[in-house]
């Protein structure tokens, strides 16, 4: 059971790390914490799993106390990148950003309608807050703040964190979308997508990139996968060719602080301490600017 964040670093060591080591007595391999690209999920499933162990993407929070949407072992076909279905007696539901319901194939915000065993009942000290975080934006409804869309068939993929959804020129692109065409390129083992102010789409893509090889990546690599997985309209503004990402230690990539970073907004970077490699946003932050100079 591990995180995309720890595949995709595995995949960067290449495949001699994985195939020198016996796997013979893994049954089931599994993901949390963030949506695992098609790439990355295939690389498991062959590599890891041999092509025998049942990949299980789990999507779930800490507010949920458990799995909610998933291809459990077994009982459900799974679908590399995709998050795949609810659990039984979970509500899974899509609500637009009027609040209605969408029915059947669409996509939208990601709430549940019914409550569930495990399901967090207030926070602590703090109920008014968990009412307004929870309950206020779709009324009825458990809001998760993800995006999600979903098949004709009732497979789920998760496109991101509602707050990471960048509106570029009245298109709303989730993140996670552009994340998922970069990775598409076999020459990059990770990516962040975050949105910035533009001054005529309103926002622009910035996306920061860490291929396998530093060197010989050219970052045009980028619009072409980005325009072909998800449209011209989505070319990034800019894009930064870096070592690595600024993530917490349990591999979850702080997206809040690329923001800042592109924007050069460098006050309130709050406490780097809890970061994997703290030194890396100082990196970081020098090689914008001197891209950006």
């Amino acid at each position: 059971y591990s995180s995309p964040t720890v595949v995709r670093a595995a995949m960067r060591e290449g495949d001699d790390v994985v195939r020198s080591r016996s796997l013979a007595s893994l049954r089931v391999i599994g993901t949390v914490g963030e949506p695992i690209s098609p790439e990355a999920w295939q690389w498991f499933h062959d590599e890891v799993g041999k092509g025998r162990c049942p990949v299980v993407d789990t999507w779930w929070q800490t507010e949920t106390g458990g799995v909610m949407i998933t291809a459990a072992a077994g009982c459900v076909t799974p679908r590399p990148g995709a998050a795949c279905l609810p659990l039984p007696g979970v509500g899974a539901a899509l609500l637009d950003t009027q609040g209605q319901l969408v029915e059947g194939p669409g996509e939208g915000l990601l709430c549940m309608a019914r409550s569930w065993p495990g399901q967090a009942l207030s926070i602590w000290k703090d109920h008014d807050r968990f009412r307004q975080t929870y309950f206020t934006t779709c009324p009825g409804y458990y809001f998760t703040g993800d995006g999600a869309r979903r098949e004709a068939d009732g497979y789920y993929w998760i496109t991101g964190r509602v707050d990471d959804v960048v509106n570029v020129s009245g298109h709303r692109i989730g993140t996670a979308e552009i994340e998922d065409a970069v990775a598409m390129d076999h020459e990059v083992v990770e990516s962040a997508a975050v949105g910035i102010p533009h001054d005529l789409k309103g926002q622009g893509l910035v996306v920061f990139v860490v291929p396998k090889e530093e060197g010989v990546f050219h970052p045009s690599a980028v619009n072409r996968a980005v325009a072909a997985g998800v449209g011209r309209y989505a070319v990034p503004e800019k894009i930064y060719v870096v070592r690595d990402l600024p993530k917490t230690r349990s591999g979850k990539i702080v997206r809040r602080l690329l923001r800042k970073i592109a924007m050069h907004d460098l006050e309130g970077l709050g406490d780097l301490s809890t970061l994997a490699d703290p030194d890396i946003v100082e990196e970081l932050i020098a090689l914008v600017k001197a891209q950006d100079a």
